[in-house]
């Protein structure tokens, strides 16, 4: 089943393509979406056509940044029905949870994930694309989203201790450097942000209890809450963990709740195991990491959380039928010949 998103993940699209002299009506007439979506916020489009529609319009424009330059003027309003359920929470900590809980709203694609330690947090999101593709300007769109509603809730007074993203940093870091008023970490092993913990519980300035009643009300007439298989639940639990070197079957059970073989039956009902999960997920985020044609073999090994480079380099020659290196250059190539290429299975 496609993954979806509102088309208010387009706002300002049509503003930068044309600013960097794009034509925007090609370039969704080249994904298949419908120019229509434009003047309506609430159409439903394919995650993956959106996915490759920034990445073929950055590549039009001759820039590293064309996601960024859409989420520079982005509104929590555009968030729509989220942005309502935002502002009705009473804490960032209860914010940060309805964002993760009903991200889907806005996105499908789009996973968060919290990790609360020693008085930091950490702030992890994952695009959870049908097939392994590059999404570097898809992932700093939604991470600008992600800090400019932070700051709408929070207040311009909040700065987080970093942003951070797995790929390379641009050449030219002026828009990063404007949007995000932060430190910037490149060459990370997470897409996500970095700030202390100590405000968690604090109200936040927006809270109106009466208006979050009447939402919570609604919420619970509506069960807007997504149903999803136990299969999803942990391919997106694997995906956050790896790079954090603790992605075991005990852990994936500890975060949902569960004792491991009642996960492992979970999954068999759903015809998955953890292993063949844990493979796919690393197979596409190995396509994602080795288009940052900087990053060392040994790094992107760690990220996906094999102990040695050594044995990163058996599975990745059994699952790719070549060397990660020949795999990689072989990519280059093929871009340089045609922008437009996707990356090879």
């Amino acid at each position: 089943m496609k993954k979806l998103q509102r088309s208010a993940s387009l706002t300002n699209y049509a503003e930068a393509a044309r600013a960097l002299n794009v034509s925007p009506l090609e370039q969704l007439r080249r994904v298949n979406i419908n120019p229509a979506c434009l003047t309506n916020p609430d159409t439903l489009v394919p995650g993956s056509a959106l996915i490759q529609l920034l990445e073929n319009s950055a590549q039009a424009a001759g820039v590293e940044n064309f996601g960024l330059r859409m989420a520079e003027e982005r509104r929590i309003s555009n968030l729509g029905p989220l942005a309502v359920l935002l502002r009705s929470q009473p804490t960032m900590r209860k914010a940060l949870e309805a964002m993760r809980d009903y991200a889907y709203l806005q996105a499908e694609v789009l996973s968060l994930y919290f990790e609360e330690r020693d008085g930091v947090l950490v702030i992890h999101e994952e695009l959870m694309a049908e097939r392994p593709e590059p999404m570097r300007q898809a992932t700093e769109l939604s991470l600008g989203v992600l800090y400019r509603t932070l700051r709408a809730l929070l207040g311009d007074k909040w700065h987080p201790s970093a942003v951070c993203f797995r790929h390379s940093p641009p050449r030219d870091l002026s828009v990063h450097r404007r949007v995000f008023d932060t430190r910037l970490q490149f060459n990370s092993s997470i897409d996500g942000i970095v700030c202390r913990a100590v405000n968690l519980d604090e109200p936040l300035p927006a809270y109106d209890p009466e208006n979050a009643r009447f939402l919570q009300k609604l919420l619970d007439v509506l069960d807007t809450k997504r149903v999803q298989s136990s299969a999803d639940r942990v391919r997106q639990l694997v995906s956050v963990l790896l790079p954090t070197g603790r992605c075991s079957i005990e852990i994936v059970a500890q975060h949902l709740g569960l004792d491991c073989r009642t996960l492992q039956r979970h999954l068999q009902r759903d015809g998955h195991s953890f292993s063949e999960i844990l493979d796919s997920v690393r197979y596409d985020l190995a396509v994602k990491y080795l288009t940052n044609y900087e990053q060392p073999l040994k790094d992107l090994a760690e990220l996906l959380g094999f102990s040695e480079l050594s044995v990163f380099s058996r599975w990745f020659a059994h699952r790719f039928g070549c060397s990660a290196t020949r795999w990689r250059l072989q990519q280059s190539s093929a871009r340089a010949l045609s922008p437009n290429v996707k990356p090879m299975p």
